[in-house]
């Protein structure tokens, strides 16, 4: 089995369209990677949340983790969303995804079903027994409506020796330094909320798993290397005058905000796939003000 280098940061990437939302546009799908790994970010994350997974076809987001594979080119590690609601289909999503290029998956708790703890324990072993790579667990129970908790990921790491890391979107502190205690350099933990990066990097995460990074590639980035270089000071600054564009990233649901942010930049349109919308008039507002604030400084 492969290693993944799982520290720094790391952008869950947004999937482009064309302006009806018909089509990926590949274009910008590309230039948004390249500039990604040109600005400091050193981790790829396709067909998360992020990238609006759910409205993607099965051939979609086969392409989507090809493409960023190939774009990527050994620069930085592809670490690819494939969880769902079900296991059979986590699985065949991992393994297509490893066979397409991914260094390593990203699995969601399951959602809507809501599994016990020992479901979700399962779940994992039967992953981990069936996918030969790295597999980092996700961990937001805002979306999932169910949160795994630590005494059944004592479980999984027991049982699952390919499981590497977790991202830790509980929007918790407690739960970050809490995991760190009791299982120490077993698995890493990356931020999966922008605004509790150097929090959470404070109590032992490796870095975050970021939204933001789309937009602001360079300066997320910095913020992590920052605290990575032990200087906390510069990192607090960094990352206090970010927290208002991290707010305004989620404004309306995500990525319809980024998204905003990237057309208005001319970098993509910003399309989104039903059931989500255009961000709104009042939306574009804010993150527009939060940029051009930030950007002023």
């Amino acid at each position: 089995m492969a290693e993944l280098a799982l520290r720094g940061a790391f952008t869950a990437l947004v999937t482009p369209f064309t302006e009806d939302g018909s089509s990926i546009d590949w274009d910008a799908f590309e230039a948004l990677v390249q500039s990604q790994i040109e600005n400091g970010v050193v981790g790829l994350v396709p067909c998360g949340t992020t990238g609006e997974t759910p409205t993607l076809s099965d051939t979609e987001q086969l392409e989507v983790i090809q493409k960023t594979a190939k774009l990527a080119a050994g620069r930085a590690p592809v670490l690819a969303g494939t969880g769902s609601n079900g296991t059979k289909k986590t699985i065949d999503a991992s393994r297509a995804a490893i066979e397409a290029g991914a260094d390593a998956v990203m699995v969601m708790m399951p959602y809507y079903n809501k599994p016990s703890q020992a479901g979700l324990v399962r779940h994992i072993q039967l992953l981990s027994q069936a996918v030969d790579a790295p597999i980092v667990l996700y961990n937001i129970p805002g979306r999932s409506a169910v949160d795994l908790c630590t005494d059944s990921l004592s479980e999984i790491l027991r049982d699952c020796p390919n499981v590497v890391g977790i991202k830790d979107a509980t929007g918790n502190v407690l739960r970050c330094q809490e995991v760190k205690r009791r299982f120490g350099d077993r698995v890493t933990v990356m931020s999966g909320d922008d605004g509790l990066t150097v929090p959470m990097m404070s109590v032992g995460a490796a870095g975050v798993i970021s939204v933001t990074s789309n937009v602001l590639p360079k300066a997320v980035a910095e913020v992590v290397a920052a605290v990575e270089a032990g200087d906390f000071a510069e990192a607090r600054k960094r990352h206090l005058s970010l927290l208002p564009v991290h707010a305004a990233m989620f404004v309306e649901p995500n990525p319809a905000p980024a998204k905003a942010a990237l057309a208005e930049r001319g970098k993509m349109t910003a399309a989104v796939r039903p059931p989500l919308l255009h961000a709104s008039a009042a939306a574009r507002k804010t993150v527009s003000d939060a940029l051009a604030a930030y950007e002023a400084k």
